[in-house]
């Protein structure tokens, strides 16, 4: 079964999963030729490791908290903080506590 992604006005909720936390796993939002979001779910202790993507991306961290490895250094993000890296920077990320965040990347037209 394909996975639901939301259409041009149709609205998306990004608010904190809170309690739901625990259970919720990554979803793709939406994606386009320009763009993909996904909402990205992090248990504590777990690592997306070391990668790239072609295109610009964006982390708005919703809740929890996550490391951000990339360039030599090492960044934290908590819940309603937000961050964007160049397309094709190497980077990783790491969540401290169970932490959900929307990833928006950018490609090139």
């Amino acid at each position: 079964m394909a996975l639901h992604h939301v259409r041009p006005g149709e609205i998306a909720d990004l608010g904190p999963l809170g309690a739901n936390l625990a259970s919720a796993k990554t979803s793709a939002i939406a994606k386009t030729a320009a763009f993909e979001a996904i909402r990205l779910v992090l248990k504590a202790g777990s690592e997306l490791p070391a990668h790239e993507v072609p295109g610009e991306i964006m982390l708005h961290c919703i809740e929890g908290r996550v490391v951000l490895t990339f360039d030599n250094r090492t960044v934290e993000l908590s819940a309603g903080q937000w961050i964007y890296l160049d397309g094709g920077k190497r980077h990783a990320v790491s969540s401290i506590q169970d932490s959900s965040l929307l990833l928006t990347i950018l490609f090139a037209r």
